[in-house]
């Protein structure tokens, strides 16, 4: 089951690539201009997270891909990363695997020359982490 995390994660890492997520009835493409913003998502990205979460907003899915944003959210689709492009994929829980991953229709992904898309990282939390970890040892 992927948790609302992992789903997050996962439109934040396909926005970066610049795969629109389609919402609502007349499915209008919608895109943010800017997904991290230090070590944290930027307030746009959140803004449009909680608009897809919301009961009003309707179907959400990212483009070019099969299951909504809610399904998604359920207990049948789990999160894991593609074998071509080690980004994060959907998979159903059980039954068959679709082949496609949203890099199916970017011609210029992957590119190992380009850094991946990401979540945001807490550099200070990891620093501190890894401070306990070296005194901890001593």
């Amino acid at each position: 089951m992927a948790s609302p995390q992992q789903v997050k994660e996962y439109l934040a890492c396909w926005l970066q690539l610049g795969k629109p997520i389609r919402v609502g009835l007349q499915q209008e493409p919608r895109q943010v201009e800017r997904v991290i913003q230090g070590d944290q998502y930027s307030p746009e990205f959140e803004a449009l997270w909680r608009y897809i979460r919301s009961p009003e907003s309707g179907d959400c899915y990212l483009e070019g891909m099969d299951p909504t944003i809610a399904e998604l959210l359920s207990d049948r689709w789990e999160i894991l990363e593609c074998a071509r492009c080690q980004m994060p994929t959907y998979l159903p829980s059980a039954g068959i695997a679709s082949p496609l991953c949203p890099c199916h229709d970017l011609g210029n992904w992957p590119n190992n020359e380009l850094p991946q898309p990401r979540a945001p990282v807490d550099s200070a939390g990891r620093l501190w982490s890894i401070h306990e970890r070296l005194t901890s040892s001593l």
